[in-house]
């Protein structure tokens, strides 16, 4: 008989919230795991008889900063409790180690006592270490990988539930964030005129798809290839890519190359086709692909945008064009993709300053009209919908960007 032993892991969301749940609601499918998973600061908590691979899913998931378990669940104003916990995590430490504590919550909480009483501990045992601090209340990945957290110390979380109770866990895997710059600004072709998709927002439209290993995949204004390999780095077998420009689909075909040899990739099963995505079921047999992800043309990345004022104005310099090539490309994705397929896809949001600043986003209604069959789903639980973390557009959809861009995204899901 298997004994299961069920766990907790917490996932430390990215910089979007919502889009980091909705890519793990994705991953974990949480829409039949309500009961087993909760949101709390800024952190994901699941609970599973499954035994997660940590080291391999860190290096999927764009939106998730830190992996680790969940060791214990205690009264925030119970010190003692708090600091016997963390000694019964640290008890395998014989010899010199460095130890960060990082907290994550909404209310004051002074980690500092905490250390002290643990190095106090462990000199008492005659062993030295070091507590590792940052100026921020948690440690950023690239403090844990500079000090060497996972491999030669360890990682306290201290995580805040709305009960005022504390959750005790370790950190053992944090975001490859040296690997995914590398890959967005050492890759040979980058273009901004088609766009630059950062690589870890590829992979979380790549898991917001759904896909599965084996699946057809296609990207119809594939630009440089960053859907396209960071699919193929997830193991993803069998790739499309398609743009009208011949520059883009040349510096797909550079960067896949790269790809292959820093990476070593030995099956690489893709076709290429310069092609446009308003024509594409003339090229691609109906009903054969199962998820399509992609950021078309988002409209001019370098307009003076702070001069429009009204929406008029902003449909008049490129809202009108791009509806209606959206609206085109969903019609031919409609005729290729199989039934229940899925698209996950960018639509651009202009931000746009009067007296203060607002964003305009692409009319749904005229000319998209019923989205050519498809409907706008959303993959984030009814349950943890209502969790104030949770920011999601009239439309359920997700926002996506920095405040100094003209162009945000609006990241949008849509089934058949």
């Amino acid at each position: 008989m298997t004994i299961l032993q069920t766990m907790q892991y917490f996932f430390i969301l990215g910089t979007n919230s919502t889009l980091s749940i909705a890519e793990l609601s994705a991953v974990f499918d949480l829409d039949k795991k309500t009961k087993d998973v909760m949101i709390a600061e800024n952190s994901l908590i699941l609970k599973t008889d499954a035994r997660i691979n940590i080291d391999q899913l860190i290096k999927k998931l764009g939106g998730t900063v830190k992996i680790g378990k969940i060791e214990a669940k205690v009264l925030k104003g119970n010190r003692e409790k708090i600091f016997e916990n963390i000694k019964i995590i640290l008890r395998s430490y014989k010899r010199k180690f460095k130890f960060g504590i990082s907290y994550y919550g909404r209310t004051k909480f002074n980690i500092k006592p905490l250390a002290m009483e643990v190095k106090k501990f462990f000199k008492k045992q005659k062993i030295s270490c070091r507590w590792v601090t940052s100026r921020q209340k948690t440690l950023s990945s690239v403090v844990i990988k500079q000090n060497k957290l996972i491999k030669e110390g360890i990682e306290i979380v201290l995580i805040e539930d709305n009960n005022k109770e504390l959750f005790i866990g370790q950190t053992f895997a944090v975001q490859p964030f040296k690997e995914l710059s590398y890959r967005d600004y050492g890759r040979p072709c980058r273009d901004a005129t088609s766009g630059m998709l950062p690589p870890k927002l590829a992979q979380i439209m790549i898991n917001l798809s759904g896909a599965k290993t084996k699946d057809i995949i296609l990207d119809p204004f594939c630009g440089s290839g960053t859907i396209l390999t960071e699919a193929m780095l997830m193991g993803f077998q069998n790739l499309i890519g398609s743009d009208i420009s011949i520059k883009a689909i040349e510096d797909t075909k550079e960067n896949i190359e790269w790809i292959r040899k820093n990476y070593g990739l030995r099956i690489m099963n893709y076709k290429l086709y310069n092609k446009n995505a308003i024509e594409i079921s003339k090229f691609i047999e109906r009903n054969s692909v199962d998820k399509i992800i992609t950021e078309p043309y988002l409209g001019p990345q370098r307009g003076n945008f702070d001069v429009i004022k009204t929406k008029k104005e902003c449909r008049k310099a490129s809202l009108s064009g791009l509806e209606a090539l959206y609206s085109k490309s969903l019609a031919e994705f409609k005729k290729i993709l199989k039934p229940n397929g899925r698209v996950v896809m960018v639509w651009p949001l202009f931000r746009v300053k009067n007296k203060k600043i607002r964003y305009i986003s692409l009319n749904v209604r005229h000319p998209f009209q019923d989205l050519n069959g498809f409907k706008i789903i959303n993959l984030i639980p009814d349950k943890l919908r209502q969790d104030k973390i949770i920011q999601l557009t009239k439309r359920n959809t997700i926002i996506y960007g920095r405040p100094a861009q003209k162009i945000w995204r609006e990241i949008v899901i849509l089934s058949s």
